[in-house]
């Protein structure tokens, strides 16, 4: 099937929040196409629309839907055709997309890791008793509660230069970002990189996704000349595992595939909210089977949890 490149005159729109780690993204799923097709910057828009989860900045996610918040306008844009395609954090992403909406386009995935941030601190274990870290992420606050029950944990939300900010007012002692985020804002010195085996990342964490409408056919091969396939095989099993646990911005759920030549290591682990309990476990096998891993790894965790687990 032939089709048109986008052209100065017929531009190619993307899809985007507004935060500068929103545009950073935006701006390199375009670079990445320029460099695919020899076509220049002029041939490409960034449209920047307004969403829920930015403009609602005094509530908790938990409070105001989820995370569909970060993502329900730009969808309902890709849908009505004011965009072309749509660039997303993965770890932002609803595991199921709207009716006539796919996600199958992936950059390759940069540090997984969650980074410790604080003016007076090197890391968790040097905060002192009570100190008081904010996040918004109940993921991070849980593991967090569990591993030091001392300390006070608030709510702390907006883009990286903001929390940067409320540190700066002494709202909180410390806080979390994710490496990938500050890597790409050239920040990366703000953070200590935590290992994922001292605190396991969110699902699809460090991961760009581009969403686009099912029977775009241009769209399809245009995206399909930048996917990185190592990248979607490991989303393939972590979003396999949050889907089963039909994870959302409610439930504390961490997850982190990694590719070994032709195995797929899958380790996850479900906290109650108050970091009280935490169930952890691992599978591999296969990595075209990822996505059953994962099925078969939250399945484990569930059996494991009991009834009534997330309270």
């Amino acid at each position: 099937m032939t089709y048109t490149l986008p052209t100065p005159a017929e531009t190619f729109k993307i899809g985007t929040r507004g935060s500068p780690l929103a545009l950073w993204q935006a701006h390199e799923v375009r670079r990445c196409l320029m460099a695919a097709f020899d076509l220049p910057e002029a041939a490409f828009e960034i449209v920047v629309i307004k969403v829920t989860g930015d403009m609602v900045q005094d509530r908790a996610l938990k409070e105001i839907g989820g995370k569909g918040l970060f993502t329900r306008e730009i969808e309902e844009a890709l849908l009505a055709g004011g965009i072309d395609i749509a660039v997303h954090s993965m770890k932002d992403m609803p595991v199921l997309q709207p009716e006539g909406l796919i996600l199958d386009c992936y950059l390759e995935r940069a540090d997984v890791r969650d980074g410790f941030v604080s003016l007076s601190a090197r890391s968790i274990n040097d905060l002192p008793q009570n100190a008081v870290v904010g996040s918004s992420s109940l993921r991070r606050r849980a593991q967090l509660a569990h591993r030091r029950p001392d300390l006070q944990l608030v709510e702390f939300r907006g883009n990286v230069q903001t929390r940067m900010k409320k540190l700066g007012d002494g709202v909180a002692d410390a806080t979390f970002l994710a490496m990938a985020g500050v890597t790409r804002l050239g920040m990366a010195e703000v953070a200590q990189p935590i290992e994922v085996g001292e605190m396991l990342p969110a699902v699809a964490q460090g991961a760009i996704g581009v969403e686009r409408r099912l029977e775009d056919a241009r769209a399809e091969a245009m995206l399909a000349a930048i996917h990185h396939g190592p990248t979607g095989q490991q989303l393939a099993a972590e979003r396999a595992f949050l889907a089963r646990l039909d994870g959302s911005c409610e439930t504390p759920i961490a997850g982190l595939a990694v590719i070994v030549g032709e195995e797929i290591w899958l380790r996850g682990e479900i906290l109650r909210p108050d970091g009280a309990r935490v169930v952890r476990g691992d599978i591999s096998g296969p990595v075209a089977e990822g996505a059953a891993l994962g099925v078969s790894l939250a399945e484990q965790l569930l059996a494991e949890a009991g009834d009534g687990f997330f309270g």
